[in-house]
């Protein structure tokens, strides 16, 4: 079972990789076109129709897959360096390791405390750069 899991995750994460390129739009885009020129061919038939129909929902069914499965692994691995970090820095509230087991009413809550923490030095900084930005002025003079 866990072959066949490291197999799929391979699997998943170069797909994912390779749908993300400009070559695999541009390869996407060239067989829409070709479609839509073969339309007069077959006559804009009820077939021509479902050929592109069908073709587009089994690619996005497929793709949903390895996409989440891809987006869930880097989610994961971002919040485990962001675990480390905070179990590295002494300042640091180790509660935060535990984050994601919180409710949205406790996140919310969570948020507006960061919030608050950042107005005081958003106004600091603001006066901090304008008054930079006063002094290089002058200095030009």
């Amino acid at each position: 079972m866990s072959q066949n899991l490291n197999v799929f995750r391979r699997v998943a994460h170069s797909t994912s990789r390779a749908v993300g390129s400009s070559t695999a739009f541009c390869a996407a885009l060239a067989i829409v076109l070709v479609w839509g020129a073969l339309g007069p061919v077959f006559h804009f038939s009820d077939t021509w129709q479902l050929v592109i129909n069908t073709g587009t929902t089994i690619v996005t069914f497929l793709m949903i897959f390895l996409v989440q499965n891809t987006q869930n692994r880097e989610t994961e691995s971002v919040s485990l360096k962001l675990d480390e970090l905070i179990r590295a820095v002494d300042a640091a509230r180790n509660e935060m390791l535990a984050i994601d087991d919180l409710d949205d009413a406790q996140l919310a809550a969570l948020r507006l405390e960061f919030r608050n923490l950042a107005r005081p030095r958003e106004t600091t900084t603001r006066q901090t750069t304008k008054a930079r930005f006063a002094r290089a002025a002058e200095r030009e003079r």
